[in-house]
């Protein structure tokens, strides 16, 4: 077999490859046998059917089309073999010439990765918010715990801003009453947002047996979207009382003693939550400048296939769960077809030059993935997930998502290898000591690549099969 690499673009190659016939003997062998299984011929037990018959009831071309199909593989894969090649994607194969019993040739256009000049990153600067906890922040936190431990006594009274109501509703649109638009004994909190927009003034000011009538945008069910003429009867009011914030609230809601320890500790919650987001956001800002300092052209099929995954995963998977369409999406975005194609694709390219600029690094640095971090990352992504560790274990390995898997840890590795180069200070010019945020550099390359939630939905996808 010969070979040729033609370079048609810095992401684009076409292959021109030369195939002895004698090297398609095991092809042709492979099709005979293959034809024998499937057709009779009066006369001759079934397999049994000599070569030269089938030529000629079924015709040589049938069988040479069987052998090149079955050829063509192996002879594509030593051609990119030999030309040292990192496809991507499936090629595209044009056979330009096919003599029988003296030559193959075939030509195969494909993607490849561009070879990328990694950019010196050392002096990369980022600035990042200051961790800061604030007395306010804590307060805010204690009160969040309060609330939680909140309890609810009835109360012969008019219905307030706060208060627990028991509520029955009863919604019409062009005078029906909508077969979904009926509900008995709903708890709800007014003030809280959390059912129609007008319930909170239509019960406000209502004793236990009054009832008001509002006009509301329904938000799901049958009539999603439109006007209706909601009937809202109060049966029961509630006012919600806190605890005391003393020393018995502290043993009541936490394993402390005092109140002081719980500020304390919370203090020190919030504290690690910032340093968290310090670091991811530090992460994240050392990517985007890393991202400036490369050249990387973009293969065009990659980038419409990439395109097009991310609008399948947003469509049947996020919006789906939230029952949403992408229209009524774009609705409430506020943007248009074109303006939400566009961004789809700047996130696109943006995920495709972070794969191959840290891939590169990766290389370079020489850096592998050991099953404990493989394993550490599998069990952050389950969580993610919703599903059991060995239930998305086995989804991902069945899915072949497991490279995948690797990847996204190689890649955490070499943006911390970068960040770790980095200058990162803060907003009062203090440097920030990152340690080795492995963690937060991996969500940070999931967020940039829009891989976060891929690995997920192929399992999801594979479990529910």
């Amino acid at each position: 077999m010969k070979s040729a690499v033609e370079t048609l673009n810095p992401t684009r190659v076409r292959l021109t490859v030369e195939v002895p016939f004698e090297e398609l003997k095991d092809s042709l062998d492979a099709a005979y046998k293959k034809i024998n299984q499937q057709v009779t011929v009066k006369g001759f037990r079934k397999g049994k059917i000599p070569a030269r018959v089938i030529d000629q009831r079924f015709g040589r071309g049938a069988v040479l089309e069987e052998a090149v199909n079955d050829a063509l593989p192996k002879f594509y894969t030593e051609a990119v073999n030999e030309g040292e090649l990192n496809v991507l994607g499936q090629p595209e194969v044009d056979i330009t010439e096919l003599k029988d019993g003296e030559l193959l040739a075939f030509t195969a256009e494909v993607d490849v990765r561009p070879e990328i000049e990694i950019p010196d990153y050392s002096g990369i600067e980022v600035t990042v918010d200051a961790l800061e906890v604030s007395d306010e922040d804590v307060e805010k936190a204690v009160e969040q715990l309060r609330e939680r431990f909140a309890s609810t006594n009835p109360v012969e009274r008019a219905a307030a801003e706060g208060d627990v109501v028991t509520i029955d509703l009863q919604a019409k649109v062009d005078g029906e009453v909508l077969e979904d638009g009926v509900a008995e004994g709903v708890s709800y909190t007014i003030g809280s947002g959390e059912l129609l927009d007008g319930i909170d003034a239509a019960v406000t000011g209502l004793e236990a047996g009054g009832e008001a009538t509002f006009t509301s945008e329904l938000k799901g069910g049958s009539a999603e979207g439109k006007e209706a003429e909601v009937t809202v009867k109060v049966s029961a009011v509630a006012a919600r009382e806190l605890p005391e914030l003393d020393d018995e609230f502290a043993q009541m809601a936490s394993e402390f003693d005092t109140l002081d320890e719980l500020k304390t500790d919370s203090r020190k919650r919030l504290e690690n939550t910032k340093q968290y987001d310090q670091a991811t956001q530090a992460q994240e800002r050392v990517l985007d400048e890393l991202l400036k300092l490369a050249e990387v052209p973009i293969p065009e099929k990659l980038l419409a296939d990439e395109v097009q995954t991310r609008k399948h995963n947003l469509e049947h998977h996020q919006l789906g769960q939230m029952g949403l369409t992408l229209d009524k999406y774009l609705e409430i975005q506020g943007k248009t077809v074109e303006e939400f194609d566009a961004e789809t694709s700047e996130q696109a390219i943006k995920g495709i030059k972070t794969q191959f600029i840290l891939d590169e690094i990766v290389n370079k640095e020489k850096l592998n993935v050991n099953q404990e971090e493989l394993t550490e990352h599998l069990m952050r992504r389950a969580a993610s997930s919703g599903m059991s560790p060995d239930q998305f274990a086995q989804a991902v390995v069945e899915g072949g998502q497991v490279p995948m898997l690797v990847g996204e840890v190689a890649r955490g590795k070499a943006l911390a290898v970068v960040v770790e180069a980095a200058k990162v200070v803060d907003t009062n010019g203090e440097v920030v000591d990152l340690e080795d945020d492995e963690e937060a550099a991996e969500e940070a390359v999931e967020a940039a690549e829009g891989t976060t939630d891929a690995a997920a939905e192929a399992a999801e996808e594979k479990n529910e099969a």
